[in-house]
């Protein structure tokens, strides 16, 4: 397939004037359109306005520019069929044989805090998916390319073959349809969250990504797996740099994810380790590297081969610590350059640098057989002056600190979660059990002596009494858990009776 005629009409420009010379040195003829024709005209690069092409002006604020039968049927037409390129030649239709176009910045225009909805409506692009889904219906003639970074690989192709070959233009094609389609997505999204009665849920849900990379393999050897970023969302671990190590596998990511969230929950100095999504140990501190220190300190055992996640710039005392210890990964928001040197040294060991992650309301998002479930997110927390102290005994001004403590940590402790804290660090978690007193005993038994004076949190309300009689027989002095249970009464008397401060919160935090 050889190109004389080409199309450009882009929003965004990165690249465009490179692509254009390329073109023009080659004997391709440009049609544009606006800014497009204007860019190519000021770089002094020859270009044909649409508008001349068509006989017909810009109408209505550029609204109507290139929704045109000689545009449409330029673009359309098989060359292979007698009776198409009868009636192109009988209404001067001239072939298009490439249309390079990016759509309106509809997804960054709503992202504005201040946008208004003509200004939203306004980029709404017609012209542009009109033309892009005609020249992806007609790959076997016509190429589109809507993505920049296309550009290099088109001009490598045709500086190599001189054409464009079937596979690579039919490639192109499908890259098109999943542009339009997601541009369509992100309208009809807009659409539903601000149409009056519309509801907070669509009735249909599109979600798109783009591939990061392949995984070696997933959970287990035998199972495929690979990383995918979900586009126009901006943050999170799908936006980390890997700064050093091995390759990422899917439990890194997981593991990642759940030490990253603990940590950046803290507005002090704080470190999490986790182990297979459950933190091994968490701390805060003056400096990071005292919240590492109680981390580590929590559960050396269970450290080892672990995640480290730290909301703070990891330096030079605190890398010399974690290079002590055999870990698979360590994330925060940036190392010095002693640090660097230190962590670096440990070839395979995985250094990632993301923006501290901020609370903030969206999806989640698990998959079942055949379908989907969709949740707000488990976002923010509750005050101490919306707590309820329910006991005789109220808590001191220290074991509130460590109760608030506590009560940030077992958020995100699978459930049932109970969690023992003590001077700024858990020392003994109990997660994912079948019922709360046997969460709670792992977490004294590896709490040992150490929870005297301790205090203890649980993520949901305690059905029975026993948890609270194991909590005074291994020394805890104060509680912290939603209550809402129809036998609260008894776990009341079993604190009072044990001189046990107990505070509701009345939030509850399972994590399944």
């Amino acid at each position: 397939m050889k190109i004389t005629r080409a199309l450009l009409s882009v929003s965004n420009k990165a690249g465009l004037l490179e692509l254009a010379q390329f073109l023009n040195e080659r004997g391709v003829e440009i049609l544009s359109t606006g800014g497009t024709k204007k860019a190519l005209e000021e770089a002094g690069i020859p270009v044909k306005y649409v508008g001349d092409e068509t006989g017909f002006p810009e109408i209505m604020d550029g609204r109507v520019k290139t929704l045109h039968p000689k545009i449409h049927g330029g673009i359309l037409g098989l060359r292979d069929n007698a009776a198409h390129m009868a009636a192109m030649q009988q209404h001067g239709i001239r072939p298009i044989d490439l249309v390079v176009v990016n759509l309106y910045p509809f997804r960054e225009t709503i992202a504005k805090p201040d946008v208004t909805e003509e200004d939203a409506v306004e980029n709404i692009d017609i012209g542009g998916p009109a033309m892009i889904r005609a020249a992806a219906k007609n790959f076997a003639h016509v190429a589109v390319v809507v993505n920049p970074e296309r550009y290099q690989t088109l001009m490598e192709e045709i500086e190599t073959n001189g054409t464009l070959s079937l596979p690579f233009r039919r490639l192109l094609s499908q890259e098109a349809y999943r542009h339009t389609s997601e541009y369509d997505a992100a309208i009809c999204a807009w659409m539903a969250k601000t149409t009056p009665g519309a509801g907070e849920y669509p009735d249909e849900l599109a979600l798109f990504c783009e591939k990061v990379q392949d995984l070696r393999y997933g959970e287990n050897p035998h199972q495929t797996a690979a990383f995918y970023r979900e586009k126009g969302v901006v943050g999170g671990i799908a936006q980390a740099k890997q700064l050093a190590g091995k390759e990422l596998s899917f439990n890194n990511i997981v593991d990642l994810e759940a030490a990253y969230r603990i940590a950046c929950d803290f507005p002090q100095p704080a470190a999490a380790i986790i182990k297979h999504t459950n933190p091994c140990g968490t701390g805060i501190g003056d400096t990071l590297v005292d919240a590492y220190l109680k981390a580590y300190s929590a559960d050396p055992v269970s450290a080892f081969g672990g995640i480290i996640a730290c909301n703070r710039q990891v330096d030079e005392k605190t890398a010399s610590e974690i290079a002590k210890l055999f870990v698979e990964a360590v994330i925060a928001p940036s190392y010095s350059a002693k640090a660097l040197s230190i962590l670096t040294a440990k070839k395979n060991l995985r250094l990632l640098e993301a923006p501290v992650l901020t609370e903030r309301q969206e999806w989640d998002i698990k998959r079942v057989s055949g379908g989907l479930l969709v949740q707000t997110s488990d976002v923010g927390t509750v005050s101490r002056d919306e707590m309820t102290v329910v006991t005789k005994r109220q808590p001191t001004e220290a074991e509130w600190t460590e109760l608030l403590f506590a009560w940030r940590v077992v958020k995100h402790v699978k459930s049932n979660a109970i969690v023992v804290a003590k001077d700024g660090r858990t020392i003994g978690v109990g997660a994912g059990q079948m019922n709360r007193v046997g969460a709670a005993k792992i977490a004294f038994e590896q709490a040992g002596e150490a929870a005297k004076g301790a205090v203890l949190s649980s993520d949901a309300f305690f059905p029975f009494r026993d948890t609270i009689d194991e909590a005074a027989k291994a020394g805890i002095t104060a509680v912290i858990q939603p209550g809402g249970s129809i036998r609260d009464e008894e776990s009341i008397a079993a604190a009072d009776e044990a001189g046990i401060a107990m505070v509701f919160t009345g939030r509850r935090h399972f994590k399944h």
